[in-house]
C-alpha cells in the first residue's frame, strides 16, 4: 500500500513559492543580460537562463495546485534585472555573481543537490564572464578609482589641515585649488609614465617575431632553439624535445617562440598610457574638486569643514561599494574600509594644523 503524499505546510508553500519567483526573476536577468551580448557570452548567459528555468520546474512540481498569483522576485533580484535591461555591463555580472553566491539550496532539504551544486558552478560561470570586463576595464578603471580617491583624501586633508591652523578662508580656498592643480597634473604625469614604462617592459619580454624566419636555416643537431626554452625554464630534456617538435613542424607551426600569456592579453590588462593619464587627471581633480566646494559658495568655518568631510564620506563610501562591487566582494566592507582610510588621513592632518595654529598663536 502506497504512503500518501504529505500535505506540505503554508510556510513551506510561501517558500516554495518565494524560490519560484526568484529563479523567474534571475532567469529573465541573464536573458536580459544575453539580449546585450552576441557570441559566446550570448549563449553562456542563454544556457544559465535555461537552468533557471529546470530550477523553476522543480518547484512548480512540488507547488502543484498551490501555485497561486505568481510573486514578484526580491527587490535584489529585480533592481538586478532593471539594471540589466539597461546597462548590462560588468557591474550587473559582478552583481548577479554575488547573488549566485547566496543561494539558500545547500541549506533546503526541499532542493535537490543538483539543483544546490548548479547555483554553486553558476557563480563560477558568472564570475568568469565578470572577469572578461574586469579586465577590458582594468587599466582605466584603477586610474580612474586611485585618481577619485587621491584627489578626495589629499585634498581633503590639505584644506582641513590649513583650514585648522585659523587661516582665511580665502587661503583655504587657494589651497585647495593649488592642491586640485598640482595634484590631478602629477597624477596625470604619474599614471603615464607608470603604464608606458609597463607595456614598455612587456614589449622586451616579448619574442621577435622575426626570430621565425631563422628557423628553417637553424643546425638540428645543434639545435640553438633548444637553448630557447631552456631560458624559458624548460629542463633541458623538455626543451630538446619540444624543440625538435618544433622544426619538425614548421611548415604548420606559426609562432615557435610564442609567451606563455599573449601579448594583446597582458598589453590590454595594462591599459593605455594615455587614456590612463587622462582617466587619472580628470578623476583626481572632480575628487579634489569635492573638499573645497563649500568654500567655492561661501561657507567659512566650522560649517566649511564639516559640509567638505561629510561630502567627501559620501563619495568615498560610493566609490568603495563600486570596487567592492566590480571585486565581487562585499559593497558594504570596502565602503567602510574606504571611508575609515579617508577620514583617518583627514583627521590627521587636521590635527596637525590645529597644532600649527595653536603653535603659531
Amino acid at each position: 500500500m502506497s504512503t500518501p503524499e504529505r500535505t506540505p505546510t503554508p510556510a513551506e508553500i510561501t517558500r516554495w513559492r518565494r524560490y519560484l519567483a526568484d529563479e523567474r526573476a534571475e532567469a529573465a536577468v541573464y536573458r536580459d543580460l544575453a539580449g546585450r551580448r552576441e557570441g559566446e557570452e550570448r549563449e553562456i548567459l542563454l544556457a544559465l537562463a535555461e537552468a533557471e528555468r529546470r530550477h523553476e520546474q522543480h518547484w512548480l512540481g512540488l507547488l502543484g495546485d498551490q501555485v497561486g498569483k505568481p510573486l514578484r522576485g526580491d527587490i535584489r533580484t529585480r533592481m538586478l534585472g532593471f539594471l540589466a535591461r539597461r546597462f548590462g555591463s560588468v557591474f550587473v555580472l559582478a552583481l548577479a555573481q554575488r547573488a549566485e553566491a547566496r543561494s539558500p539550496y545547500a541549506d533546503d532539504a526541499d532542493a535537490t543537490p543538483q539543483m544546490a551544486a548548479d547555483e554553486q558552478v553558476h557563480e563560477e560561470v558568472v564570475r568568469a564572464l565578470a572577469a572578461r570586463g574586469r579586465q577590458r576595464l582594468s587599466g582605466t578603471f584603477r586610474a580612474a578609482v586611485f585618481g577619485a580617491n587621491d584627489g578626495l583624501v589629499s585634498n581633503l586633508a590639505l584644506v582641513l589641515g590649513v583650514a585648522a591652523s585659523s587661516v582665511p578662508s580665502h587661503v583655504v580656498l587657494l589651497t585647495g585649488v593649488s592642491g586640485l592643480l598640482a595634484g590631478a597634473l602629477s597624477m596625470g604625469a604619474g599614471e603615464y609614465v607608470s603604464v608606458r614604462s609597463q607595456r614598455e617592459l612587456l614589449e622586451a619580454s616579448s619574442p621577435n617575431p622575426a626570430t621565425s624566419s631563422a628557423l628553417p636555416h637553424l643546425d638540428v643537431d645543434a639545435n640553438e632553439l633548444t637553448l630557447v626554452y631552456r631560458a624559458r625554464g624548460m629542463d633541458q630534456q623538455e626543451a630538446q624535445a619540444h624543440a625538435h617538435e618544433v622544426l619538425s613542424t614548421l611548415g604548420a607551426y606559426t609562432s615557435p617562440v610564442a609567451v606563455q600569456r599573449s601579448e594583446e592579453d597582458e598589453h590590454e590588462a595594462v591599459g593605455n598610457g594615455w587614456s590612463a593619464a587622462i582617466s587619472s587627471f580628470c578623476f583626481f581633480a572632480s575628487g579634489a574638486l569635492i573638499p573645497i566646494l563649500p568654500f567655492l559658495f561661501g561657507l567659512t568655518g566650522t560649517t566649511a569643514i564639516v559640509v567638505a568631510a561629510v561630502l567627501v564620506g559620501l563619495v568615498l563610501l560610493g566609490t568603495g561599494a563600486i570596487v567592492g562591487l566590480l571585486s565581487g566582494a562585499s559593497p558594504l566592507k570596502r565602503a567602510l574600509r574606504q571611508l575609515a582610510i579617508g577620514y583617518g588621513a583627514a583627521a590627521a592632518t587636521y590635527l596637525l594644523g590645529l597644532l600649527f595654529g595653536a603653535t603659531v598663536g
